[in-house]
């Protein structure tokens, strides 16, 4: 592939092995020494907000998308680096690292690392003199939008409380009155009847009642829980780049 049309690579999806997209290629960056594509800076995390350093030797064009042989959770977590058009010599020697990738210190006739540099590599210019008559200035606009994430949970809890509760509930007994009747015609029949003097016991059984108590389960009421949605003002803020162009005139020539 030619370096054009690598370039045109930027603002391609990334994909891992499993189909699975990663972020947006933001960049491409060069190694300075040779002017080769090394390294694809993508935007990864909420909203496109992170640049991620991926190798660029293994990816390869599939369609509207780049392929790249390392799953989207290895990608999520290479080592930071700043994209400020430049990796240091340190950025690029952890990410050589991280990827299991050879990497060499040794000094080039620069007297920077061969294969690698403080400053080694740098963002691939896409507009450069002859090809055009004009300079196309872009500048990040903030993306806003919200995302679902679990925020806590509700529960509903029953448990059994013990109430001590007293009331007064009426009883009622018998109790033994005598009463004395005289010997009349009516009753004197029954009074006659048996031995004239004899001993004898008539027995009544008393009763009363007595207070219990018993308990049953009583049904009383239905209680659920439901969720409502409150909308409410939050605040984001973000770090947007703006490129501005200006002319460079040589001081000897006439504007």
């Amino acid at each position: 592939m030619t370096m054009t049309d690598i370039t045109r690579w930027k603002g391609q999806e990334v994909v891992d092995p499993t189909g699975d997209k990663i972020g947006e290629i933001a960049d491409i960056y060069l190694d300075q020494q040779t002017d080769q594509p090394e390294w694809l800076a993508v935007r990864t995390g909420l909203f496109g907000r992170r640049i991620t350093f991926i190798p660029l030797a293994e990816a390869q064009p599939t369609g509207d998308y780049v392929a790249v042989p390392y799953s989207k959770a290895q990608v999520k977590d290479a080592p930071n680096a700043e994209p400020d058009g430049e990796l240091s010599e340190q950025e690029e020697a952890r990410l050589y690292e991280y990827y299991g990738l050879p990497y060499s210190d040794v000094q080039s006739d620069t007297g920077l690392p061969a294969g690698g540099s403080d400053a080694g590599y740098q963002a691939a210019a896409t507009e450069t003199a002859g090809t055009d008559d004009a300079m196309t200035r872009s500048e990040e606009e903030l993306r806003v939008g919200t995302q679902q994430r679990e925020a806590g949970r509700a529960r509903l809890r029953k448990w059994v409380d013990t109430e001590h509760v007293q009331t007064t509930v009426p009883v009622a007994r018998e109790e033994v009155r005598i009463e004395r009747e005289p010997i009349t015609d009516t009753n004197a029949d029954r009074a006659l009847q048996g031995q004239e003097i004899s001993e004898g016991v008539h027995e009544v059984t008393l009763m009363e009642e007595e207070a219990v108590a018993g308990v049953e389960t009583v049904p009383k009421e239905r209680i659920r829980m439901e969720t409502e949605t409150v909308v409410e003002e939050q605040q984001v803020d973000a770090d947007l780049r703006k490129e501005r162009i200006d002319a460079e005139v040589d001081p000897d020539i006439r504007r």
